[in-house]
């Protein structure tokens, strides 16, 4: 055996947070005024705890094989000091074949069908689920807590109203949502900036919602959203602007010159394009280790990818796309996740009701502590610094050093912030 239940109780001892263990001949180790306790079924998972392999409990959880007393707040404050004590289980693979399998498996990975099947797995659990724990707009992507006593709701309307500042949206503008999922920054967009707004999603559940919303609105005609892979889209003139919000985590690192390249083609000449997304903590993983990774993988993000922001600018740069501001958003998508992680746990009973109607009791529930494992355990990510979020705003330059508002700008971004919020 790796490690020795000796190992494990000193381990125990060790944590800033009490967890307290049960074995499976029901002997009890770590402190008495645990928080938060775990029973084991088996001596893999004791070994699993002791090596730091937070992936292998998760699934254990989610699975029904091991049972957790206690909530999933403590649960990921011992979490994240085992996995301190394990520093190299936060690291993906370095090694020059790891990155070759990786990236050999990412282009098979991603490829339009794939993609699709992908989204589908996700997003289309069940729309009434997400409603339960989602603000009132449905937006699935980080807040931006511009003030701090801001409610979820209220910072996922700075978001969106953050985002259309950056891209300085004018009334007319032709603009396009990448991955638009259930609408909010389309018809934000629409109704507060007056632009002609394309949406597309490969999601079946949330083409039909955003439909359905443009006719409430009465926008037809000025908004549409489209069932659509990015590769696929063709519009008869390119866009003014382009927001990519929580939708490049499924490209794929194989795939992302030639993604950047598509927001190119797509974009006019001087236009100005925003990459709202994900990106990995450090330069050296493609996605979490210690089994997290690979638990996401398999319960919630099929497919997807974590790419460092230098990775990202080098692939924007190659596309031929110009970085001209870039932000980082992390401890907003802490909070954010926290927010979801704590209405879910609010309204479990309801969740497990709603996801029952799709599916049998023993699946709703596995979907259930799946997605209370990954909000909680993202939040405690974000919190970590192993991830970030990125807004990445670019131009495609037009070529010409006499357009713009200051020489050789070659766009209409004014190579100043103050355009964002004057006078503040």
């Amino acid at each position: 055996m790796p490690v020795t239940l000796h190992q494990v109780e000193s381990l125990l001892s060790e944590l800033a947070t009490p967890l307290a263990v049960q074995l499976p001949s029901g002997q009890r180790i770590g402190p008495h005024d645990a928080v938060v306790s775990l029973h084991l079924p088996d001596l893999g998972s004791l070994v699993s705890l002791g090596m730091g392999q937070v992936g292998a409990l998760g699934e254990g959880l989610v699975e029904g094989r091991i049972q957790l007393q206690g909530n999933v707040r403590d649960l990921m404050a011992a979490a994240a000091d085992l996995l301190r004590r394990h520093p190299e289980r936060i690291q993906g693979h370095a090694h020059w074949w790891s990155r070759m399998l990786h990236h050999t498996r990412s282009r098979m990975t991603h490829t339009a069908a794939r993609n699709a099947s992908q989204i589908e797995f996700h997003y289309d659990v069940s729309d009434d689920f997400y409603a339960l724990w989602l603000d009132p707009l449905r937006i699935y992507s980080c807040a931006y807590f511009r003030d701090a006593a801001m409610s979820l709701a209220q910072a996922q309307q700075a978001k969106l109203d953050h985002i259309c500042r950056k891209l300085m949206l004018r009334p007319g503008e032709r603009f396009l949502d990448v991955g638009s999922g259930w609408g909010g920054l389309l018809l934000w967009a629409a109704e507060h900036y007056g632009v002609d707004g394309t949406g597309i999603t490969l999601s079946r559940h949330q083409h039909a919602y955003v439909q359905q919303l443009i006719a409430d609105e009465g926008l037809q005609g000025r908004v549409r959203v489209e069932l659509c892979d990015y590769r696929a889209l063709a519009p008869a003139q390119p866009f003014d602007k382009i927001a990519s919000v929580g939708m490049f985590e499924h490209v794929g690192h194989a795939q992302m010159v030639g993604y950047f390249r598509q927001l190119h083609a797509l974009l006019r000449p001087g236009g100005l394009v925003l990459n709202h997304g994900i990106t990995a903590g450090g330069v050296g993983y493609n996605q979490l280790g210690a089994g997290m990774g690979d638990f996401i993988e398999k319960y919630i993000f099929p497919g997807g990818e974590l790419l460092h922001t230098s990775v990202v600018l080098h692939d924007m740069a190659e596309a031929g796309l110009e970085m001209v501001d870039t932000e980082n958003l992390r401890p907003h998508y802490a909070r954010t996740l926290w927010a979801w992680s704590d209405a879910l746990e609010a309204r479990s009973g309801e969740a497990l009701a709603v996801l029952a109607q799709d599916t049998d009791a023993e699946r709703a529930g596995k979907t259930l502590r799946a997605y209370q494992l990954y909000l909680a355990g993202s939040a405690m990510g974000f919190e970590q610094g192993w991830l970030a979020l990125h807004q990445i705003l670019a131009t495609r330059p037009d070529g010409d050093v006499r357009s713009g508002s200051i020489a050789g700008a070659q766009s209409e971004y004014p190579f100043q912030r103050a355009y964002i919020y004057p006078g503040a």
